[in-house]
């Protein structure tokens, strides 16, 4: 088995490369979406041509989501800190399919009807989830730019973006609910696990970073040394520069 190219475990890539990269992940994100054109265009959507394309922006959302959320895990590991500059982009794809997923729900499945989209919010707890996602999701789209981050300030930009978890737990209930009708656990089960190993991950270095920060900090020079505020900055992530995803 080949091993894979040093250049890509490389802690930082040129701005051509990198450009490159990034290139070719517009090129990946968007295979999806020119798929369900082509399959449109040849009639391949099959007997339920809406449940198809729900399912399947939907679920593409989900995949974006998860990539994403595994973007610093992966850094951290492989100490290739370039990956972060991929995080805000795949992010915002994972949105992109996501608006579409909602605009089937929106304009063929409710009509543009407010109170009928209210009414199956409030009756569906598989559509609360989503739709709450959703929600979150688009918050975190529009405080993605560089210029937000700038007027919100780094600290509380990072706390704001951490409601990408709660986007991705909401994401995995309203998944399945959905399935929980037909009793069809296997794939959401997959996206669930990922999920929660993801997550682990992130809660299981930030309790790492906590007890490093309190050791130092109980050693000052009175021997009671002020423990909870190197705490709290501590556990901010540490990518000031990060994504709308950040993980």
């Amino acid at each position: 088995m080949r091993a894979m190219p040093a250049s890509l475990l490389a802690p930082a890539l040129s701005p051509a490369a990198l450009r490159r990269l990034k290139a070719l992940v517009w090129l990946l994100a968007l295979l999806p979406l020119a798929r369900l054109v082509w399959l449109g265009a040849h009639d391949g959507f099959g007997a339920n041509p809406l449940e198809f394309v729900t399912r399947s922006t939907g679920t593409w959302a989900l995949v974006l989501l998860c990539v994403t959320l595994a973007i610093t895990p992966l850094r951290h590991w492989s100490g290739a800190h370039w990956l972060v500059r991929l995080r805000r982009l795949l992010g915002l794809f994972a949105f992109f399919y996501a608006c579409l997923h909602m605009l089937l729900w929106f304009v063929v499945d409710q009509g543009l009807d407010p109170s009928a989209m209210l009414a199956d919010v409030i009756k569906r707890p598989f559509i609360t989830a989503g739709f709450t996602a959703f929600a979150l999701m688009a918050i975190l789209a529009v405080t993605s730019p560089h210029a937000v981050v700038r007027r919100l300030g780094g600290r509380r930009w990072q706390m704001l973006h951490r409601l990408v978890y709660v986007v991705a737990v909401l994401a995995i209930l309203h998944y399945w609910w959905h399935k929980a009708g037909k009793n069809d656990f296997g794939e959401v089960t997959i996206y669930a696990a990922v999920v929660a190993v993801l997550l682990g991950a992130r809660m299981v270095r930030a309790w790492r970073r906590r007890v490093q920060t309190a050791k130092p900090a109980g050693k000052t020079q009175d021997g009671a040394g002020d423990s909870t505020g190197g705490e709290a900055v501590r556990m901010m992530p540490a990518d000031r520069g990060a994504s709308s995803s950040d993980a």
